[in-house]
């Protein structure tokens, strides 16, 4: 028997690839209110959170919002690039031709962004994932490559996201030019207790639970574990079905939850 059938459920709320779905919160309508605002504004935003918070879930709601016919979203998370081979990866992923040399990756990056806002009458949209990871002779550069009409006006929404020590290295001096112009900084909290109960209810009702699936205890205890981080939640909550499955056991205990987080290393 799978071991959806044993719960009641469509399919597993819990794992990567399943249908994912979006946990509305408090947190999650600031984070799409203010990404909202960076769209209408444009220039840089960042966007930072400890490792599983859900910031590339929140990006991926929110891309889903923007109007096809306004916005061209540019998705790109090889921070680890050298700076040349990030502005090539930019260039074509904006439709251009890449080139050898940066002067001229520059020019063409450039050049699309103005032919998409000014001809297109279209908002670029560059995600850049993982940005902690980015060079300093990168974000050097940005001030530089997104400059228009000698810094009058910014034509794209260049979003950076990453770790907390993103915010970290953007401190430094070297990096203050930078650092002024961003118009939008948000750090991703953890989840209260409240937050992370209705976020676990919320999926498996909309996973089709028709009745409880998790003991009370059993759902602190997810709670106390995963320190409010979602991924650890889905981590344990998919390892919580699997065992009480085999297990054959209708409800998930405390019991079970502990054999979940030792198998985990929580």
């Amino acid at each position: 028997m799978d071991y959806t059938i044993r719960y009641g459920l469509e399919f597993n709320p819990f794992l990567k690839n399943s249908k994912e779905i979006f946990v509305s919160t408090d947190e999650s309508k600031e984070v799409l209110f203010r990404l909202d605002y960076l769209a209408k504004t444009k220039g840089f935003g960042l966007l930072t959170g400890s490792p599983g918070r859900g910031k590339t879930t929140a990006i991926r709601k929110w891309v889903q919002t923007l109007n096809n016919s306004q916005y061209k979203v540019v998705y790109t998370c090889f921070s680890t690039f050298s700076p040349n081979d990030f502005y090539r990866n930019l260039a074509t992923e904006l439709g251009a031709q890449a080139h050898y040399r940066k002067p001229d990756n520059f020019r063409v990056i450039q050049e699309e962004l103005t032919r998409l806002s000014v001809e297109k009458r279209k908002t670029p949209v560059i995600i850049i994932d993982e940005a902690n990871y980015i060079s300093s002779a990168i974000l050097n550069d940005f001030k530089l490559l997104f400059n228009f009409e000698m810094d009058s006006r910014d034509r794209a929404v260049v979003l950076l996201s990453g770790l907390p020590s993103l915010n970290a290295t953007l401190r430094l001096s070297v990096h203050e030019p930078f650092r002024q112009r961003i118009i939008m900084n948000y750090e991703l909290p953890a989840f209260t207790k409240e937050e992370g109960r209705s976020y676990v209810l919320d999926k498996l009702q909309r996973a089709g639970a028709t009745r409880a699936i998790f003991e009370d205890a059993a759902l602190e205890a997810i709670l106390n574990a995963s320190d409010g981080t979602p991924r650890i939640i889905n981590n344990l909550c998919n390892s919580c079905l699997l065992i009480g499955d085999s297990k054959k056991s209708d409800m998930i205990t405390a019991e079970i939850v502990m054999q979940a987080i030792n198998n985990n290393e929580i």
